[in-house]
């Protein structure tokens, strides 16, 4: 059976990259989101809360038992130690769950794996492991509008984000490929998806709607 073709997926937050992501699986590929991962992982009965509060304390742990995304949210932005203690907790988790998902992927045929990955490009680890990195791009403007709306957060804290985020130029510089979706349609970006889709080992025979121009 031939390798899958490993895509990385990245962009900002508010960038559209998870809608990317959405469009990639009605075209055949499996999707192993690291977001997703780390949100099980730091939820109740998660393999990283006792972890958590060994590390952080009691404080962190929502009375369900989740991680307090709140509380070390603003932690994590005030103390870039802090930080990269969580760090240390959860990457190792996902690096395990996302070659579970990535061998089942492949033995279930897939052939083509996409990985999104926020921090995709901060780490040195992942560039090594995929074919090729598409970016979901936009302008700063256009994050911070659709993360206000969409997420009801003050402009500020979401400023705070993306700025914690890697610089949108070093995003641009490790792409392969740029997928810019600042004033598209569902539609549009659609079509920009499924114009890159046969490099990466899909089908457009597989789309559930004919790509709209």
């Amino acid at each position: 059976m031939a390798r899958a073709f490993r895509l990385g997926l990245t962009g900002g937050i508010g960038s559209g990259k998870s809608t990317v992501a959405g469009f990639l699986a009605d075209l055949g590929a499996a999707v192993i989101d690291a977001d997703a991962i780390a949100r099980a992982v730091t939820a109740p009965g998660g393999l990283a809360i006792p972890l958590i509060r060994d590390a952080f304390g009691d404080a962190m742990i929502t009375p369900e038992g989740a991680l307090d995304r709140d509380h070390m949210r603003t932690l994590a932005f005030s103390d870039p130690a802090a930080r990269k203690r969580l760090e240390a907790i959860i990457h190792p988790l996902v690096g395990q769950e996302t070659g579970r998902q990535a061998a089942a992927a492949e033995a279930a045929a897939h052939r083509c794996l996409v990985f999104d990955v926020p921090l995709l490009v901060e780490s040195a680890h992942w560039r090594s492991q995929v074919d090729a990195v598409l970016v979901v791009d936009c302008l700063p403007q256009t994050q911070l509008a659709r993360v206000v709306a969409r997420n009801q957060l003050d402009p500020a804290t979401v400023q705070a984000i993306i700025q914690a985020q890697s610089p949108r130029l070093r995003r641009l510089r490790a792409a392969d490929a740029v997928i810019f979706n600042d004033a598209l349609s569902l539609g549009g970006l659609r079509a920009e998806v499924a114009a890159l889709a046969v490099g990466f080992g899909l089908s457009l025979a597989q789309l559930p709607h004919p790509p709209i121009a």
